[in-house]
């Protein structure tokens, strides 16, 4: 029996634009959508905000400028998207830029994001790293990044959850009164000899042990799933290990390798043909794929890999 109220927060995330988050976004929640479970998908790519194309409809005449500047209630501009349980909510925003958004217009669509009446919440964020993303990223139960296997894309992904990692240890930090320690000694981190976010958060227990639990309370409820755009060979797969490595020893955090997408030719068609991809092109390798990541997102599982 699917509870009606599950109400999971999923953002797909990862800093860099170009790599597949919008894709990756249509297609799990189509998937979702035809496993039976209610979804909305919201854009909140400002400025560029295009998930209705991957999903083979016209842009919306209501979208996120409505519930800014006409305080529209955000359940009120979900449209139907042609694919059954499956409605979508645009980001574009004509007054806007995504680093303009006032606080109180943040927390105000936080609140009402948290209220929508779906089992799952997929949101596509743009891509950069100011706060406004990173503060959507992180009121998410589920923080999916996607990242190429290149190195650019690497290099921005890792940037994006080192920021917001460390957004949200000093926003935790802050209700305590604890926010100007970590301040100061990230600040003066050639003095305390710290190279990284991981030595930060060490040197930080070390100095302070009453903020130790904070951290660590903290850290382990920090979990990223990481999601391989674009591979091209079997080694590539194995970026998905080397990034949880990465992850694990500059930052401190586990992160899980949910799986990947193999590069392919028909994953653009389908754009150009204005049909969703995870209808169109069901029975291919890419959609068995994504299939599969999705349901080790559900179960909070991993890929599991084997070396030839």
């Amino acid at each position: 029996m699917i509870d009606e109220k599950e109400g999971k927060i999923w953002a797909i995330g990862g800093g860099k634009g170009g790599t597949g988050k919008t894709f990756i976004t249509s297609s799990i929640g189509t998937y979702l959508a035809k496993n039976r479970r209610r979804v909305v998908l919201i854009d909140v790519d400002i400025g560029g905000a295009n998930l209705h194309s991957f999903l083979g409809i016209n842009r919306p005449k209501k979208s996120l400028t409505n519930f800014f500047d006409m305080g529209t209630p955000l359940k009120n501009l979900a449209v139907k998207t042609g694919i059954g349980n499956l409605s979508l909510i645009s980001g574009d925003i004509h007054s806007l830029s995504s680093d303009s958004i006032k606080f109180t217009q943040k927390l105000k669509l936080f609140r009402h994001i948290m209220k929508l009446n779906r089992q799952y919440v997929i949101i596509d964020l743009g891509g950069g790293s100011h706060n406004n993303t990173i503060d959507t990223f992180l009121i998410a139960d589920k923080m999916i990044a996607v990242v190429e296997p290149e190195i650019i894309a690497v290099e921005n992904m890792y940037h994006f959850i080192k920021n917001a990692l460390f957004r949200k240890l000093r926003m935790s930090l802050k209700e305590y009164g604890f926010k100007e320690i970590i301040d100061h000694m990230w600040e003066r981190r050639e003095k305390y000899r710290i190279k990284n976010l991981r030595e930060l958060i060490d040197c930080l227990k070390d100095s302070f042990s009453y903020i130790g639990d904070i951290l660590d309370n903290e850290i382990s409820d920090f979990t990223i799933y990481l999601i391989l755009n674009k591979i091209r060979s079997s080694q590539d797969i194995f970026i998905g290990s080397s990034l949880k490595s990465i992850l694990l020893k500059y930052l401190g955090i586990n992160a899980k390798f949910v799986g990947y997408i193999e590069y392919d030719d028909s994953i653009w068609r389908s754009v150009r043909e204005r049909r969703p991809f995870m209808l169109n092109y069901s029975l291919s390798r890419s959609a068995k794929e994504i299939e599969a990541f999705t349901e080790n997102l559900i179960q909070g599982k991993e890929l599991k890999l084997m070396r030839s």
